[in-house]
């Protein structure tokens, strides 16, 4: 693939049949240079690194684990983001930067909105909504009529939550590792309706998927009415058996709910993957767009049953733009996913999370080696169910203490985590992080571990 088939296939597709007024996002001339010299790398190696004709292609093991380690693909990479590389920031799971001509994609469509709001927002630019629904529907493998566009996925799961009937004595099941905001939104309906909500306890780490299925299964009665649960959890990175899950509540009739704001864009699937009737997620973690972006997907043949979180127009009952119906907010922000998802292509979804448990691996497997038997990883190592997401604690050292000692002292951003059957430090690099990076948080660690933290 030459350069100029490379940048057509990057720079997005052109406009949907019927609305030749909805515009793609156009690029500036450097826009992806630093994607152009990784493309050039790929091919001094034999491999493209975006077929046109299959945007959705996640290359092959054997290949995206070479390309994991090679750091002449990866350095160019890095140079995508314009970033304070005082800091070493490992906490991607939070919310991640974009690249810089994602941010430049959306700064523009905000200028340009400010000349006068009410035609060039509304007018111009709402439309192109379409564009980032369609493309996002291809990434997850859905039609384009069952991808709603949200903020989050916090906003995507409440909507969910909150939009499914339920009467008194109705139970929901969900794990005490869901993210604490699902909880409380359960916990009100709790409150206000009488339902019943149970917590169960999933094993970490966990390599036997019948094990963390039993566990659902087993706080099943009559009464359960929905299972919600995370695709990889935000505390330890634990990959959850979502199809096996969801196959097992389905033959009961229970709706299962999945929280996937770690899961899309850190790992490769698609909807029929999973076999999922509701998903939601993030893209300002492993998609790398906008702060503020996300997606809600509904199995076409369910719109009608979930509520929307505002009311919705007369007519859209069956409609998934209803649960877009949030009032005024700015387009720029979910506009430029589109061009997000360009770049999350060209990497190669496969090739990027191989990159992202090479360097989970590289702090992880190196703290176990020569942390003198103090350090324990509870996230999976060389499993399926692991991911670019790591968690670790050390014997007879306070997580908290240690995770400031490490930002306030040493410039290391990352996550201390207090669970009630567990604690650590969370650590999820992205992309641009770099050996360096990586190994300077590992040496600090290990110095903490010989020399203690004062």
């Amino acid at each position: 693939m030459d350069r100029r088939h490379f940048v057509s296939a990057l720079a997005g597709a052109s406009a949907l049949p019927g609305l030749s007024s909805v515009l793609p996002p156009t690029f500036a001339p450097s826009a992806i240079r630093r994607l152009i010299d990784a493309a050039d790398v790929a091919k001094s190696r034999g491999v493209t690194l975006l077929d046109p004709n299959a945007p959705e292609w996640r290359g092959d093991a054997a290949s995206d684990a070479a390309f994991a380690s090679d750091e002449d693909f990866w350095e160019p990479v890095q140079r995508a983001f314009d970033l304070d590389r005082s800091w070493i920031n490992l906490n991607n799971g939070g919310c991640s930067p974009a690249p810089t001509h994602v941010m430049d994609q959306m700064i523009r469509d905000l200028r340009y909105s400010n000349e006068i709001p009410v035609i060039q927002m509304w007018r111009d630019l709402e439309p192109r909504i379409e564009i980032v629904r369609r493309e996002l529907a291809r990434e997850f493998g859905c039609d384009l009529e069952e991808m709603a566009i949200t903020r989050n996925a916090s906003e995507g799961l409440e909507t969910l939550i909150f939009g499914i009937d339920l009467k008194a004595g109705d139970e929901v099941i969900v794990s005490n590792q869901n993210y604490g905001r699902m909880i409380n939104a359960w916990k009100q309906r709790v409150a206000r309706e009488g339902i019943v909500l149970k917590e169960i306890s999933v094993p970490v780490p966990s390599t036997s998927a019948k094990e963390m299925v039993d566990r659902f299964a087993a706080a099943i009665t009559p009464r359960t009415r929905v299972i919600e649960l995370t695709h990889i959890t935000n505390l330890t990175g634990q990959i959850l058996p979502v199809k096996e899950i969801v196959a097992m509540a389905r033959a009961k009739n229970i709706d299962v709910f999945v929280d996937g704001a770690h899961a899309f864009a850190q790992f490769p699937f698609t909807r029929d993957d999973l076999g999922v009737d509701y998903y939601g997620t993030s893209l300002h973690k492993w998609m790398l767009a906008p702060i503020g972006t996300g997606f809600l997907y509904v199995r076409k043949d369910k719109i009608k049953k979930i509520w929307p979180l505002m009311a919705q127009n007369v007519g859209q009952e069956g409609d998934i733009r209803k649960y877009e119906e949030i009032g005024t907010h700015p387009a720029a922000n979910h506009n430029a996913i589109t061009v997000a998802i360009a770049f999350h292509r060209a990497l190669g979804a496969g090739r990027k999370f191989a990159r992202l448990t090479y360097l989970r691996d590289r702090w992880a497997k190196r703290l176990l080696a020569e942390g003198n038997g103090r350090v324990k990883v509870l996230t999976p190592l060389d499993s399926p169910w692991g991911g670019g997401i790591g968690f670790f604690n050390v014997d007879g050292m306070d997580s908290s203490k240690l995770g400031n000692w490490l930002m306030g002292q040493h410039r290391v951003v990352q996550t201390p985590i207090g669970h009630p059957e567990f604690g650590g430090i969370r650590i999820t690099p992205n992309v641009y992080t770099t050996l360096d990076e990586v190994d300077r948080f590992s040496e600090l660690v290990l110095r903490a571990i010989k020399n203690g933290i004062g």
